[in-house]
């Protein structure tokens, strides 16, 4: 899909480093790499998606875009407009154009609250409209995300996990976003539910112009939702394409074997699986040059030493690598 002149949201050279403290005294004694110079865009009414293995970073860059953890290096633009430095006070109007869907549907919503209060509160909180008007537009969200009206006054326990996600999705719409950060939001439901949820987020997409970060693990949910896929490693992105070229021609050797891994539903076909060999470095130690060469059945002695940039070596192709 091509960009808008001005994307949504752009992420220049993102870093999060946490510190690691050890002591009496509790001295920094190292930092975990979490996020180690990410950059992507997302254009109007696009869903970019961000996967890799558990402990990659994904998570940590969905939550240092919105601002719940504070980024230590990078730039982040919502609109056009640097929200990196933000104070407390002059970020609050970019909240509201930027939400999160949770991943775990059931501890993401407060047991003690009503359904209609838990998607009203945004609301409530910027002072956006009457308690009469408020009541109104919750209504119109619940029935936008497949939900009765009658519900408003249940608790979260009282539904299903698909329809408690659903109020998540009714929540993180409340506001009228222009971007949603999709914190792996179907990775807890059943397949079957993971479907519908997956169409619900498409047709809102479509009828409002939403931009999505989708971040995930499941690869299948990724080339259904998205439009470009960035690829994440020990905090790095290592390939950076639509999905369309992704899944036909990966270029990176770690997204090869991330799709040799994915199961085929037939059991009459049969393929040679590439088993990445070895674990996931520690990201307080990660290894030098490039961060997947001692699992890369191609390192050579450069890839040891020397860091790869992300380039583009084809249009709207971008890779991480130095054999490419």
């Amino acid at each position: 899909m091509a960009e808008t002149a001005r994307p949504v949201l752009e992420v220049e050279r993102l870093k999060k480093y946490f510190p690691v403290r050890k002591g009496l005294l509790r001295r920094t004694v190292g930092h975990v790499y979490a996020v180690d110079d990410v950059s992507f865009t997302i254009g109007e009414a696009e869903t970019v998606g961000l996967v890799g293995e558990s402990g990659c970073g994904k998570t940590t860059v969905g939550r240092a875009i919105l601002r719940l953890i504070e980024p230590t290096a990078g730039a982040i633009r919502l609109d056009g407009h640097d929200i990196t430095r933000l104070g407390k006070k002059e970020l609050r109007p970019y909240r509201q154009q930027m939400q999160i869907i949770f991943q775990d549907p059931f501890s993401s919503l407060n047991p003690r609250m009503r359904a209609g209060d838990i998607v009203g509160e945004p609301l409530k909180v910027h002072g956006t409209s009457s308690r009469k008007a408020r009541r109104e537009r919750v209504a119109e969200l619940f029935q936008r995300v497949g939900l009765r009206t009658a519900q408003m006054d249940n608790f979260p326990h009282q539904f299903s996990g698909g329809q408690r996600q659903r109020i998540g999705v009714a929540r993180a719409l409340a506001l009228s976003p222009k971007l949603i950060i999709g914190d792996e939001p179907v990775s807890a439901l059943d397949v079957s539910i993971q479907a519908q949820v997956i169409n619900l987020l498409t047709d809102l997409q479509r009828e409002l112009k939403l931009s999505y970060l989708f971040i995930s693990h499941n690869l299948a949910v990724v080339e259904h939702i998205s439009h470009r896929i960035a690829v994440m490693y020990l905090g790095r992105i290592v390939e950076y394409t639509d999905k369309a070229t992704l899944f036909t021609r990966p270029l990176h050797p770690y997204t090869e074997a991330l799709l040799a891994a994915v199961p085929v539903p037939d059991p009459a076909i049969k393929r040679a699986k590439r088993v990445v060999q070895g674990d996931v470095p520690s990201p307080m130690q990660p290894p030098p040059g490039c961060h997947f060469h001692p699992r890369c059945p191609y390192a050579t002695a450069r890839c040891k030493t020397e860091p790869p940039a992300l380039r583009e070596v084809e249009p709207g192709h971008q890779v991480a690598c130095h054999l490419r």
